[in-house]
């Protein structure tokens, strides 16, 4: 018969339930700057900003648990590291709504507009999990379309490449682009991490 964490766990599996509702609530808002006008950025970095915050006080939140706790759900290690991975999240999104905004970039290729989408989906994926954290074995499609949105995202990232580099734009524009264009490919290389995380917890606790 299998025993229930719940006891000794509940309050991880609430952060981290919350962490996952921050996310959906950021890549949200990623989806809503990338289509707004410039002059709505700043308001918007803002928010972004705000959220990539509670992000790193449930982040912190987890970590102070993890060190008060004697008995702990998973490995410390895993806990720790799962932690990592979803703060990774928000921050890299937080920081290309960041450069964008600083560097004052106009309209957005095309292909940052599927990035985002993409985003969205390992958010939803992602939010949808984290509740769901005590039965990990359970969670076999999380980390496996994730990883698949992963492998998409590489694709449109460089497809996005290729159009930044083929003349039509001068080069400090293009570099402008692409540091933004490369926090939003480090975003989905997070929700890949942040999904093996938690396969490495089900192949533990299997």
């Amino acid at each position: 018969m299998r025993i229930s964490r719940k006891p000794t766990g509940a309050r991880f599996f609430e952060l981290f339930s919350e962490i996952g509702a921050n996310i959906g609530t950021s890549v949200e808002l990623l989806r809503e700057f990338v289509r707004a006008p410039v002059e709505q950025r700043a308001e918007m970095a803002a928010r972004m900003h705000a959220l990539e915050n509670a992000g790193d006080d449930a982040t912190h939140a987890i970590i102070e648990h993890l060190d008060r706790s004697f008995v702990t759900p998973f490995d410390r290690e895993d806990i720790y590291r799962l932690a990592s991975r979803l703060d990774d999240v928000v921050d890299h999104m937080d920081a290309a709504v960041d450069l964008a905004t600083l560097y004052r970039v106009g309209e957005l290729p095309d292909g940052v507009a599927a990035q985002v989408d993409l985003l969205c989906r390992a958010a939803q994926l992602t939010a949808e999990a984290m509740p769901r954290l005590e039965e990990p074995q359970e969670l076999t499609a999380f980390w496996v379309e994730v990883n698949q949105l992963e492998n998409e995202a590489d694709q449109v990232y460089r497809r996005l490449l290729s159009e930044l580099f083929n003349g039509s734009r001068d080069a400090l524009e293009v570099m402008k682009l692409k540091e933004v264009v490369d926090e939003l490919e480090a975003a989905a290389d997070a929700f890949e991490h942040v999904a093996n995380a938690v396969h490495t917890i089900a192949v533990k606790e299997a």
